[in-house]
Order: structure tokens, then sequence, then C-alpha cells
């Protein structure tokens, strides 16, 4: 499961839907590991509007992963600043731009649990994929 999908999660009981304290889930005794992909500065350019940053840091703290700014970068901070043009093949990557894709696409959970904030439950990781199926009881 890539650090970027937790980004995406709640937890899954009705209950928790109303409280802001489902989101994010938090991951406990997890096992990280890097998976080489190539750099796609489009995509990175793309989801970053969709990042919820406040939780990526929260996240980051919790998994004890380098500290991220305060302000979520902007697409000017992902490319060099002669050519601002993501598409042009000779545009060249920022260092920031090198660190939230390592961060948000390269750096995956393969072990561990995700916990709800807000009802203490949690969701097994196995292999990379999280469990979120319920109990009937918890449904």
């Amino acid at each position: 499961m890539k650090i970027l999908t937790l980004n995406f999660l709640m937890c899954a009981r009705k209950a928790c839907k109303s409280s802001s304290d489902a989101f994010p889930l938090h991951p406990r005794d997890v096992e990280l590991e890097i998976v080489e992909t190539d750099i796609n500065p489009l995509f990175i350019r793309n989801i970053l509007p969709r990042v919820e940053w406040a939780a990526l840091r929260a996240m980051c703290n919790e998994l004890g992963l380098p500290q991220l700014s305060e302000t979520q970068p902007s697409c000017t901070d992902l490319f060099s600043t002669e050519n601002l043009d993501p598409d042009a093949t000779d545009s060249e990557p920022t260092q920031t731009l090198r660190d939230l894709h390592n961060l948000l696409v390269q750096t995956c959970i393969m072990e561990g649990k995700l916990v709800c904030g807000n009802c203490g439950h949690e969701y097994a990781i196995k292999e990379g994929i999280a469990n979120f199926l319920l109990p009937s009881h918890m449904v």
C-alpha cells in the first residue's frame, strides 16, 4: 500500500463517517519498503492539489519519515525555473519533486495496521494490502 493511498482512506464504520478523527488512519507497527519506480512528473503535479497536506505531514511524523514543510509545494516548486513545462522532455525535476515521488509513490507499507482515531478499530495490512472488511457486528 503506497503512502499516497493512505491520504484517501478513512474508517469504514458508519459511526465514524461524521467524525474528523476517522481521518487519517494512523499506521501502527508497520514494515516499510521502497519499491523503485520511474518518476512521473505529470502524475505528481496532478495529484498534489488533491493531497491533504496536514494528514500527510502527520503520517510522516508517525512513521518516522523525514519532516515535510508546513506549506504544500506548488507546481513551480517541482520543476527547474528554466523550464516550467512538465510535459517537455528536457524539463529537469527539482529535489522537491524527487522527494515527493519517493514518499508518495515509492514508499509502501507491506505489513502492519491502520488504526482509526475515532473508534480504535484496527485494519490489518498484509503483503501490502489493507483489509477493510468489517465484522457484521461493526457494520
